[in-house]
């Protein structure tokens, strides 16, 4: 026999060897999974018959079940069992579901609380229409997960349909809880397509980034909102920008000069054909790189040449002594702090210029 049991309980097996095999009791002994169980939890029950005294089994160690031996003194086998030892399956809970470009359902649920039963659990994830038809049985499992399965076609809109999983195994059986819905409330998209990420002019801190509406929900009425996230080249940490509503660009402020950025764009489709349902968010675009211009201090990673060095220093020194006459009256003390007020003003004065004649 091969007995199925709760966790706890305790089990008296026994073995009894034909004459004809001249074995008696004391040659006997017992192996649970190929270790030798101890003597004391044996006890003879007549000439040729030996038993054993499993006490407060615990979960079987493996789903196939756990191998219980009756040897020959030389190691032969004579007799076997498999112990089926667990408990019986929770009500599956946390049934979420969502529709790819509405053409298919993928669903994925929690096997329970406590989740392992220690024996082989099956799932069932079945579904009909709400008002009518007929229950059917989903067919493709583990698709998104362990706990999961897609229904790749033949599915109705503007029905609602109700959906269930059962979990059973040699305990019991166990049903979740009906979960209702309609596919028009559970849509998710691909990514968007086309993400381009460029300079913004000669603006050290800025990028633009553009993007083009998922492809295959563009012939059907919805709306999108969109979500930016990127990061710097060296960092794992991601920035996310929530604020982007429905438009396909935006620009991103507050970078670094000089540094190369990934961007990622998602979309949430909702409101498709008048469902008052919030969307489900799509996976995230390959991350798509571009690098902010090097402002003019960090310009010239390479040393200058000569010439062009003592040009250039010519040209600042005529513009620092050309500011302090105007700004600097009666000051003799051209000190550090001096030159780093006019360095300021520089800035402050080159900013200015670039704005002129921007759009507002």
């Amino acid at each position: 026999q091969d007995p199925t049991l709760l966790i706890g309980s305790s089990l008296v097996a026994t073995c009894t060897v034909s004459p004809d095999f001249h074995l008696r009791a004391e040659d006997l002994y017992w192996t649970l999974n190929g270790r030798r169980l101890p003597a004391a939890s044996y006890a003879p029950l007549g000439p040729t018959t030996l038993s054993v005294v499993l006490a407060h089994l615990n979960g079987s160690k493996q789903q196939s079940g756990d191998n219980l031996v009756c040897h020959s003194r030389d190691g032969g086998i004579l007799a076997g069992s498999c112990l089926y030892v667990g408990l019986p399956p929770e009500k599956p809970v946390n049934i979420t579901c969502w529709s790819k470009n509405m053409k298919d359902l993928t669903c994925k649920w929690a096997p329970g609380t406590e989740g392992e039963t220690f024996l082989h659990t099956n799932y069932t994830l079945k579904y009909k229409l709400r008002w009518y038809g007929r229950d059917n049985t989903c067919q493709e499992y583990h698709t998104a997960g362990p706990y999961s399965c897609h229904i790749p076609k033949d599915l109705a809109l503007f029905t609602p349909y109700e959906i269930w999983v059962e979990a059973s195994n040699r305990l019991g059986v166990a049903v979740s809880d009906v979960v209702m819905l309609d596919i028009l409330d559970v849509v998710t998209t691909d990514p968007p397509s086309d993400v381009h990420v460029s300079r913004v002019g000669d603006l050290e801190d800025q990028l633009s980034v553009r993007w083009s509406s998922p492809p295959a929900l563009k012939d059907f009425l919805f709306q999108a909102k969109y979500q930016i996230q990127y990061r710097v080249e060296d960092s794992s940490e991601w920035k996310v920008v929530d604020d982007v509503g429905n438009q396909t660009s935006c620009r991103l402020a507050g970078l670094r000069p000089g540094t190369v950025y990934f961007v990622q764009v998602r979309c949430n489709p909702f409101g498709i054909y008048g469902s008052k349902k919030a969307g489900i968010w799509s996976d995230w675009s390959n991350p798509t790189a571009a690098s902010t211009p090097r402002s003019e201090r960090a310009a010239g990673g390479c040393d200058p040449k000569g010439g062009e060095q003592n040009t250039t220093l010519r040209r600042e020194l005529k513009q620092f002594f050309g500011w302090v006459k105007k700004h600097a009256y009666g000051c003799s003390n051209l000190g550090i702090k001096l030159y780093d007020q006019w360095r300021v003003w520089l800035q402050k004065s080159h900013k200015t210029r670039n704005q002129v004649g921007k759009e507002p």
